[in-house]
């Protein structure tokens, strides 16, 4: 059978390249496309992707058939190029298919390149077949076209995975690129094809009866309507990609909406312009208890009723079809789910769409926990942080507001000062820390007693603390009357004498309070507090332990006082300090065997002022330090001076405050006044009281080191305050003086005379040295001697002398005796 050899239009060759890629490129859109649709759209798309893809393919084929020119006019079955083209749609269609589905595995890829080869394979052969000239093939070559097409398929589903998964700016580009690549796979599968056939010339002549065409133009018009069918493709994958993206732009909005409407801290609720709710989220479950399916379409007002909230804010205004208004804020509470009060603020923002108000959204925040450190800070700012009581701050407000009432009502109503007297003394001697426990079980027992005395004591009754030891109240409405107050001042100043347990001792103290009422002593907060603080500290000057009501006398004692401490703190510089000496006699021959160094001020108006006058002012000035490191120098320079001028070695007794006791360089203090004076220190003899031993660790520390200095320790004042036999166990105490408070009525009171003769006999038997301070007439002095007491320190003898006068009345008669012995 005669060969037909045939030729190549270039144009036409180039032009099926084209198509191919075109192609190509269109099928790695649709692949994504497909991808994102979902039901009958993905049925859509599936559809005319198919066809699309499937006629680009064809198309390509077709007009490569069409650039092999052979000798003779060819003719084609219709019938034939209809069932090539169905087989590229249906590749195509199965491609789209394996590709748009999610997942990527290599079984999908393997049965869709198989059906894509097979149906690429088919497409070409049949179409090759539709030629009504007769073709003979080259097994090797159609064996090889099968395999390019195989390559091509498996490629391009490959890329249609990759592409489908990937979002970028670049996209087109990679597309592309590929769609070149898949472009000389699919014509080089074909043109690999038509190098296996060998035309032939029919027996019947040079063709035979069909559909005659001309190639190059029937060519270019089948590109030009595959060009249209793709771009046409192209151009709908593009505008459903703008409307996709702003589609997903907008389901996206939609899902960043919801996310923060379900997972919002606050309750949401949404309504329409009726009330009625449209939605809520979990937050409102969580804080009601309530479902979504529970409260759906019912009226808010309905459920504002059925959680019963109770609005702290006028919730009248609230208007569910008035969309004007811009957001409002409400306060409300309610009750939780397991009976908790719950706080609220409620805003209610308006949803306009379009300009229109179409409801509301009702945002509900829990502040509680915001509430509760809101009054945390407050209480904190207002109350003691140690009793809790109120503080000064808080007093101001709760003073001016009983002001503001009382005067409107014509009432009265009083404030007490109250100061704990020798508290400095504990928090001294025991520490800061047993202090605030002390403060604490003082604050406890003044609570106690107003409870006592008013069964509806806080509303009538403010106790403030107002810094150390002093404390405040405001007595209101009708206890605030003279009479109630009195007796409430009672109540409290015997609690406070009660013992007190600290470190396994028993400690007593007592308390003055001066009271001013309103309005007699002052119509305004200030002048009421400066009324009553001058009336406690008169309580104080006369000897503590009770209460006093303020009088206009107290003012001009107030300024007395305050007019002596400004003179009082330029008297060492004036040199207006003098030492006074009271002679310590022996009872068997009446000889003096010692002094007590007693302070005196020669006040420049006054006159010879004694110690208990301005010894208080000094130590709650803190000037007691510079007045006892003079005390103890002078006394230790002028026994040196009677002992160089030929007087009798005796000791010089002075006495230490609790300050003074306390401060952390005494010992340097005493070893520097003797140092300077040149006394030896067996005759340096130191009084203490017993309240500065209370701490033992730190009094017996103190103690030792002044004993192995070479002072003796004098106790003072034993048996009135916190005696305790262990002390004289524990301390180095060369002496005890008996008070004069127990000598005073010794002739009379029998139980003075018990325990002054137990304390003498006491002493004696612990070897120590016991003198009697005090006494005035020979009936005392009688009774000391027949209980063997053999020192003695009072008036009886002798008065406190300036130094000049000891030496003449005690000195001068020594002398004397001596010269004429």
């Amino acid at each position: 059978m005669e060969h037909l050899h045939g030729t190549y239009n270039i144009e036409l060759v180039v032009l099926s390249y084209i198509i191919a890629v075109l192609s190509s490129y269109v099928a790695l859109d649709l692949a994504g496309r497909v991808s994102l649709a979902r039901g009958t759209s993905r049925k859509v798309w599936l559809g005319c992707g198919a066809m699309a893809m499937g006629l680009g393919i064809w198309s390509m084929h077709f007009v490569g058939m069409l650039a092999f020119v052979l000798p003779n006019h060819v003719s084609y079955s219709l019938g034939k190029v209809v069932l090539s083209v169905l087989f590229a749609v249906v590749a195509s269609g199965v491609a789209l298919h394996i590709a748009g589905r999610k997942g990527g595995h290599v079984k999908q890829i393997a049965i869709a390149g198989l059906s894509m080869t097979i149906g690429i394979s088919c497409m070409h052969y049949v179409g090759m077949a539709a030629m009504s000239v007769p073709v003979s093939y080259e097994p090797a070559k159609v064996w090889l076209s099968i395999l390019i097409a195989a390559a091509a398929s498996f490629t391009a589903l490959w890329l249609m995975f990759i592409f489908r998964q990937r979002h970028s700016k670049r996209l087109w580009m990679y597309k592309l690129g590929s769609g070149l690549i898949m472009g000389l796979g699919i014509t080089g599968m074909h043109y690999t094809g038509m190098s296996a056939a060998h035309f032939h010339v029919s027996e019947g002549g040079m063709g035979v009866p069909g559909l005659r065409i001309e190639p190059l133009f029937l060519g270019y018009t089948i590109a030009i309507g595959t060009f249209i069918t793709l771009g046409l493709a192209l151009s709908g994958i593009i505008i459903n990609q703008r409307f996709s993206q702003k589609d997903r732009r907008l389901q996206e909005n939609e899902q960043w909406y919801q996310a923060l409407y379900d997972n919002h801290a606050d309750a949401i609720i949404s309504v329409d312009c009726e009330g009625y709710i449209k939605g809520i989220n979990s937050a409102v479950t969580r804080i009601t208890g309530y479902l979504e399916k529970d409260v759906i379409h019912c009226s808010i007002d309905e459920i504002v009723e059925r959680i019963d909230i109770h609005w702290t804010s006028d919730p009248a205004d609230i208007s569910w079809e008035d969309g004007t208004r811009s957001q409002e804020y409400y306060t409300a509470t309610m009750k939780g789910l397991h009976g908790q009060l719950i706080d609220l603020h409620i805003t209610v923002v308006p949803v306009l769409i379009e300009g229109s108000h179409v409801g509301s959204h009702i945002l509900i925040k829990d502040v509680t926990k915001e509430k509760q450190a809101q009054e945390h800070i407050r209480h904190q700012a207002l109350h003691d942080p140690l009793t809790g009581l109120p503080n000064r701050r808080k007093l101001d407000e709760v003073l001016e507001e009983a002001i503001a009432t009382h005067k409107a009502a014509g009432e009265t109503f009083a404030v007490m000062v109250m100061d704990i007297d020798r508290f400095k003394m504990i928090n001294d001697s025991l520490g800061h820390s047993i202090g605030d426990i002390f403060l604490k079980d003082v604050s406890a027992r003044i609570v106690g007693a107003i409870q006592a005395f008013d069964s509806d004591a806080m509303e009538n009754v403010m106790l403030a603390r107002m810094g150390g030891d002093e404390f405040t109240l405001v007595v209101k409405n009708e206890q605030g009357h003279a009479d109630r107050v009195q007796e409430l001042a009672k109540r409290i100043v015997r609690a406070i004498q009660l013992p007190y347990r600290l470190k396994d001792n028993d400690f007593y103290v007592t308390t003055s309070i001066g009271i001013a009422m309103f309005p007699e002593h002052g119509t305004e907060a200030d002048m009421l507090l400066k009324h009553a603080d001058t009336s406690m500290y008169e309580v104080k000057k006369n000897g503590k332990n009770g209460y006093k009501f303020y009088s206009a006398e107290l003012d001009s004692a107030l300024y007395e006082r305050i007019e002596l401490e400004g003179y009082l703190r330029k008297a060492l510089e004036r040199d207006e300090m003098v030492l006074y000496y009271q002679p310590q006699i022996r009872t068997s021959d009446r000889r003096m065997i010692g002094v007590e160094a007693l302070i005196r001020w020669k006040h420049p108006q006054k006159g010879i002022l004694t110690p208990d006058v301005f010894i208080p002012i000094a130590e709650e000035t803190g000037m007691i330090y510079d007045i006892g490191n003079w005390t103890l120098r002078e006394a230790c320079k002028q026994m040196k001076r009677w002992h160089a001028s030929g007087g009798p070695l005796i000791p010089v007794s002075v006495n230490l405050s609790s300050q003074q006791f306390h401060q952390a360089n005494l010992l340097e203090l005493v070893k520097n006044a003797l140092e300077d004076s040149g006394l030896e220190a067996r005759y340096l003899e130191l009084e203490i009281t017993e309240s500065m031993m209370m701490d033992a660790s730190v009094s017996t520390s103190i103690l030792n080191e002044l004993s192995a200095l070479g002072v003796k320790i004098s106790l003072d004042d034993f048996g009135t305050g916190y005696s305790s036999l262990s002390y004289l166990k524990q301390y180095p105490i060369n002496k005890l003086k008996i008070d004069r408070s127990f000598v005073t009525d010794i002739t009379e009171n029998v139980s003075d005379q018990a325990i002054v003769a137990t304390i003498i006999s006491m002493a004696q038997h612990l070897n120590m040295e016991v003198i009697a301070e005090g006494i005035e007439t020979k009936g005392q002095l009688d009774f000391l001697m027949q209980n063997d007491c053999r020192e003695i320190q009072g008036y009886y003898f002798s008065r406190p002398l300036p130094a000049s006068e000891v030496e003449n009345d005690f000195f001068m008669p020594l002398r004397q005796h001596f010269s004429k012995a």
